[in-house]
């Protein structure tokens, strides 16, 4: 019971203290300014927040870390891809094809539902131990 109650809580916060916020701040950068970029660092821990991009805004070179929820783990350095940037902050930056959410939106609601079935099982086992230690 211990297990399902600690991997209920872990699921909960995954989904709305990490995956949830992200996702909205995906979709906070759908208005922003668009540039080409060059993915400076790239790999499987893009969807953590672990790729950097560089490109061009108001006549500097940005180089930024694409926000948690980036889906371009499959990505290499040096590929090119569309960002949007806040124009007040160039360092806030998020691939053109993640700005509605996407895998952030998708983490989310994965993370919620397995939290959910957790719960549920946590749920049952309670009553299945109880109605064993009467019977």
């Amino acid at each position: 019971m211990v297990f399902a109650l600690v991997i209920t809580l872990l699921l909960a916060a995954l989904s709305g203290l990490v995956m949830r916020p992200a996702a909205q701040h995906l979709r906070s950068l759908q208005d922003g300014l668009q540039a080409e970029a060059t993915l400076v660092a790239a790999g499987s821990g893009c969807f953590l927040g672990g790729c950097e991009v560089r490109f061009e805004a108001e006549g500097r070179t940005v180089v930024a870390d694409l926000p948690v929820g980036s889906g371009h783990g499959d990505d290499e350095a040096g590929d090119r891809l569309t960002v949007r940037y806040r124009e007040d902050d160039p360092q806030v930056v998020a691939a053109q094809d993640d700005v509605g959410g996407g895998g952030a939106a998708v983490g989310a609601v994965v993370f919620g539902a397995g939290a959910v079935f957790f719960l549920l099982i946590l749920v049952w086992s309670t009553f299945h131990l109880r109605r064993l230690r009467r019977g």
